[in-house]
């Protein structure tokens, strides 16, 4: 099957400069050292310039390879600097590679960042006319959609207002609505979504799943792992411009945690101050059935949080640890509630809530740590979402809870339940 999108040997250089005499002062200063320099050419125009500068080869993309299916539904990840907003502008064709090449076999359509292909003295309306015609739309198609990318981006009443004019949420609303609704072949996202709201994070990650399904391919680029695990099928994680890991998303994911790029399962909070001015949270880990932490844990096996947390007034304190547990897109799939509430004095204490085995379908799951007291109503001491993360992984061939079902099952929970099937 021929790729929709090839990427082959892919180099991008960027030159930094370094002005090594550079001071900040006041502006007599910076007057002075003006004069200065340009006395000093007169006097040495030979090394009156290049004394002031040194310069530094920065590779953004350092050797990329990567074949993209149509159809498929990309995440990439890593962390700030590893190059995927300049690999994503050299696919958009907005950047020129310094070595290698990539070949596209679609139309694309590209939302890096906000504003990006918009006019801001032209209206909502005339951008929506402008960036279908640079798809190669004709009118009509554009006019045959424009209803549908008004009432998704909900800009209506503002439509023939000038775009400058319009707040960062409204403009993203508008250029994803166009970006997704005119049907390119190749649809690429970068943290662009990250400015508008909750709801509307969840409307368009409705609207590229709807995508994808359509067999249009996706590229997204996210710092938020529900979000990447919610949508994509497959991942790639990139580090330093060369892609460390790629295939499944569950993965990748927990490769990108593992290099300690974000919450792990286990997280030390000890350092940072998460908490009130009665108690604060230390510690979380994810341990498997052998106590050991783990990133990783197989559906067969029970699994174990643990919360470490400090009571730092001498007030006696009657507190509930309780966790929340989300799903790969945000949605909560149970919370667990500890049964007993005991008067806790200033001392560290743990809380250790048990997973029996076989309960949690396999995917990625993340955990949020909390505590409560209900001396007078209820009190939050402290709520952190996503404390922690785990990925429950499953064996086809192994499996006691598949009778020989193939492929990903449907579902939070797969708990392992008592069956009766007889004649009757």
């Amino acid at each position: 099957m021929t790729a929709i999108i090839s990427i082959e040997n892919l180099h991008k250089k960027y030159i930094l400069k370094h002005n090594v005499n550079k001071r900040y002062g006041s502006l007599r200063d910076e007057l002075t050292n003006t004069a200065k320099q340009l006395a000093n050419k007169f006097k040495s125009p030979i090394n009156s310039s290049h004394q002031q500068a040194q310069e530094e080869e920065f590779w953004a993309l350092n050797g990329v390879n990567l074949e993209i299916q149509q159809g498929e539904r990309l995440g990439i990840i890593g962390r700030n600097g590893a190059g995927k907003s300049t690999l994503l502008k050299v696919i958009s064709r907005i950047i020129e590679p310094t070595k290698g090449r990539v070949t596209l076999r679609g139309r694309v359509s590209s939302l890096l960042e906000v504003g990006t292909g918009f006019h801001p003295e032209l209206s909502g309306r005339e951008n929506v006319y402008l960036n279908g015609a640079i798809l190669g739309m004709s009118k009509a198609e554009i006019s045959q959609k424009f209803d549908e990318i008004v009432e998704f981006a909900e800009v209506e009443k503002f439509l023939d207002t000038p775009v400058k004019h319009y707040s960062s949420g409204m403009y993203v609303r508008l250029a994803f609505a166009v970006a997704s609704s005119l049907e390119p072949e190749i649809l690429i996202i970068d943290e662009v979504l990250a400015v508008g709201d909750a709801q509307f994070q969840k409307k368009c990650l409705g609207k590229l799943d709807d995508v994808g399904k359509s067999g249009r391919t996706v590229i997204f680029v996210s710092h938020s792992m529900p979000m990447i695990t919610s949508l994509c099928d497959k991942a790639v994680l990139l580090d330093s411009g060369r892609i460390v890991k790629s295939g499944l998303v569950s993965d990748v994911v927990m490769e990108y945690y593992s290099s300690g790029q974000s919450s792990p399962a286990s997280n030390d909070f000890s350092t940072s101050f998460v908490g009130d001015t009665a108690v604060r949270l230390l510690k979380g880990e994810v341990k498997n059935s052998k106590a050991e932490v783990a990133l990783e844990v197989q559906i067969q096996e029970a699994i174990t949080i643990e919360m470490t947390f400090e009571v730092t007034t001498n007030q006696q304190l009657k507190l509930v640890p309780n966790f929340y547990f989300y799903t790969a897109n945000g949605e909560c799939a149970f919370v667990s509630v500890s049964d007993s509430q005991l008067n806790f004095s200033k001392d560290k204490y743990m809380a250790i809530c048990h997973i029996p085995s076989n309960i949690l379908n396999e995917g990625v799951y993340f955990v949020g740590l909390a505590l409560s007291s209900f001396d007078s109503g209820v009190n939050v001491h402290f709520f952190e979402k996503n404390s922690l993360s785990f990925n429950v992984v499953d064996s086809i061939e192994t499996s006691s809870t598949r009778s020989g079902w193939a492929g990903a099952m449907p579902g939070v929970l797969r708990p392992k339940l008592n069956w009766e099937t007889h004649k009757v």
